[in-house]
């Protein structure tokens, strides 16, 4: 069983962020979010033509996370990859029998159906 809950931080509603502002939501300097991007390809933020980097609210939350699982919960950088590339096939096998589901529902139910036919 995973330990996914990290301190809830309130990130600003906002398209991008600079890095000295994701810096400061995140409490860690600027050159260790240079140094996660390196480590974390999930971590991409978008450029600017002068090459300023812009973060979404997704990248901060991902970068919450990481910080979370290196400083917190003591993780080395390889465990920390790989545990949130198991989170990545968790939510996918959990989302392929969500998708499942509707299909076993109409089974039982003509199953059901089928039943009360016989029965009746």
């Amino acid at each position: 069983m995973q330990d996914n809950s990290y301190p809830e931080i309130n990130i600003p509603d906002k398209l991008y962020f600079k890095i000295g502002q994701v810096s400061e939501i995140a409490g860690v300097p600027p050159s260790v979010i240079r140094f996660w991007e390196t480590e974390f390809p999930k971590i991409n933020p978008k450029r600017t033509p002068a090459g300023q980097r812009h973060y979404r609210k997704s990248d901060i939350e991902l970068i919450l996370k990481i910080k979370h699982l290196l400083y917190n919960k003591k993780f080395t950088i390889q465990g920390a990859i790989k545990h949130l590339n198991s989170d990545k096939s968790e939510s996918k096998s959990s989302q392929r029998l969500s998708n499942e589901t509707p299909d076993i529902i109409e089974e039982l139910r003509q199953e059901l159906i089928y039943l009360r036919n016989i029965l009746s």
